[in-house]
């Protein structure tokens, strides 16, 4: 029960990775309240399961996030793991669609840094999850890579000037993660020829992600800030 007595908020909570994370969170000890955009069936089941609880959010809106923490008075952890996908070419990318990822991904981002930082208390810990496409990009990706490098370079000022205050912000870049986003998205072979890629020859599993997440929450991270741990698999 590392984190008892411990508040937290992580975006995107309903499924995969962030459903991963609420779990582990409150098993850890943690109160945990988690947004989530659109499957209410899939909240409800993870507050039912987890005991945290869960809070309609379009992190594009910004009277929707200034709701979300408006439920929390003080706080010690902030998970920033909402995010949607593109797959469009960039030539072939709307102005519509490049602003909506950008909108949920990077701009949510820093809607929910700003207002956790306001409420958060000395030693708080802020960890943006990212991804491994910033280094390793596949065709289709720009809008959505573009917003994690935002993410990601908001976690490493953020460092710098919450520091004083000895909270931590880092950012953890996740690789190929078994999940039902990434299943529905590539097809069994390609995902078989990515698990072989991998030294440990398999993909990640949203448990692994949260582990880092844990770590980097938890009390032996303080020497730990303004860092992207990448958690690859050896990728």
């Amino acid at each position: 029960m590392t984190l008892e007595g411990k508040t937290a908020v992580v975006t995107g909570g309903s499924r995969g990775i962030g459903r991963a994370i609420v779990a582990r969170l409150r098993a850890d000890g943690a109160t945990v309240l988690f947004s989530y955009a659109t499957d209410e069936a899939a909240a409800n089941a993870v507050a039912a399961e987890t005991g945290a609880r869960a809070v309609p959010v379009d992190l594009a809106e910004t009277d929707d996030v200034h709701r979300l923490f408006a439920a929390v008075e003080e706080l010690d952890i902030l998970v920033n793991n909402a995010g949607i996908p593109s797959t469009t070419p960039l030539l072939e990318l709307s102005e519509a669609d490049y602003d909506r990822v950008m909108a949920v991904n990077a701009k949510g981002t820093f809607l929910a840094m700003q207002q956790a930082a306001r409420r958060m208390r000395e030693g708080g810990r802020i960890v943006n999850i990212s991804t491994m496409s910033t280094t390793w990009a596949s065709p289709g990706e720009s809008a959505y890579v573009a917003s994690k490098a935002a993410v990601e370079q908001l976690a490493h000022v953020a460092a710098k000037e919450l520091g004083p205050r000895g909270i931590t912000v880092n950012a953890v870049s996740p690789g190929p993660i078994d999940t039902d986003l990434l299943r529905g998205a590539v097809g069994a072979d390609a995902l078989a020829a990515t698990a072989q890629l991998t030294p440990l020859g398999r993909l990640g599993r949203p448990a692994d992600v949260a582990d880092v997440v844990a770590f980097l929450v938890g009390p032996d991270s303080g020497w730990v800030t303004g860092q992207n741990i990448r958690a690859t698999g050896g990728l």
